[in-house]
Formats: C-alpha cells, sequence, structure tokens
C-alpha cells in the first residue's frame, strides 16, 4: 500500500497506517511525500513494532505507484501550515493523473483512494477509471456513519 501526500498532517494515514500494522496481516507500506511532509517519527516508530509490516520511504512518486495495489492519496492541508508561502511550496509537488498511471507501468487491478476534498493531488482525468474507489469510499464512508449515529440514538428513547 501507498501513502501519498502531505504524510505529516494527514490523520487519516496516521491512522490507517497503525490500523494496518495491528491487523497482523503482512504488509508493505511505502510512504512519498514532499519533503517538507513525512511521515511522523512516532508513526513510523508505532508500525516499526509490528513484525508484520515493513515500511520504505520512496524517491520518486513513479516509483510509489509502481506495482502498488492500493494508493491512499491525501491532499496538501493548507490550513495547517504557519504561512501562505510555506503552503504553495508543498503544493503541486505530485499529482496522481492518467499519464503517471501509464508511465508508471501500474496494475489494472489497483485502487485509488482519498479521503476527499481533492485539491490538484489527483487530476480529474482519472476519475471515470475503474482503478478509481475515492467516490464509491466517499459514499461509503457516510453509510458507516449513518449506521453508527443510529446505534448511537437507538439507546436514547
Amino acid at each position: 500500500m501507498v501513502l501519498l501526500g502531505d504524510l505529516r498532517h494527514g490523520r487519516t494515514v496516521h491512522s490507517l497506517a497503525k490500523l494496518l500494522a495491528r491487523s497482523g496481516a503482512e504488509v508493505d507500506l511505502r510512504y512519498y511525500s514532499p519533503d517538507q511532509l513525512p511521515m511522523p517519527q512516532s508513526v513510523v516508530e508505532y508500525v516499526a513494532r509490528y513484525p508484520n509490516a515493513t515500511q520504505t520511504l520512496v524517491a520518486s512518486l513513479e516509483e510509489a505507484v509502481a506495482g502498488a495495489d492500493v494508493l491512499y492519496v491525501t491532499r496538501v492541508q493548507r490550513e495547517r501550515f504557519a504561512t501562505e508561502a510555506e503552503a504553495a511550496a508543498a503544493e503541486g509537488q505530485y499529482v496522481v493523473n492518467k499519464s503517471l498511471m501509464e508511465r508508471a507501468l501500474t496494475k489494472q487491478s489497483m485502487i485509488i483512494m482519498h479521503p476527499l476534498p481533492r485539491m490538484d493531488e489527483i487530476s480529474t482525468d482519472l476519475d471515470d477509471d475503474p482503478r478509481a474507489a475515492y467516490f464509491r469510499q466517499m459514499e461509503n464512508g457516510m453509510f458507516v456513519r449513518m449506521a453508527i449515529l443510529s446505534l448511537v440514538l437507538a439507546g436514547r428513547e
């Protein structure tokens, strides 16, 4: 699984890496981010405690996606930067698009996920690609939240 994007601020990638490590399943995590947004050391150390999980920091976007089964992309979280200049410097350093997917010889069975909203990190030219799972992911997330709220509220009469 590739975790790509703003790994420093992305709570979804932090919890996903920890959950996968704890699952007991064999998991190979590949991390790719702008230099100023790496996975926090605390998450790397947490995952390292589990022998079933391996972690690799990859040097290029093409290397990150090549042969991956799952690509989990996150946006640069502008609101978490001290200045607009810092945020602007991080943006645009990675874009997943049709051209990348062809050049990197990605698997046709790969799924591309994103917690949404997206900015410019996933091109709209991938929206109709069968590997794009982010809209299904969003819809299923809504159903899960509805079910949880129903369970919570069912006890209140």
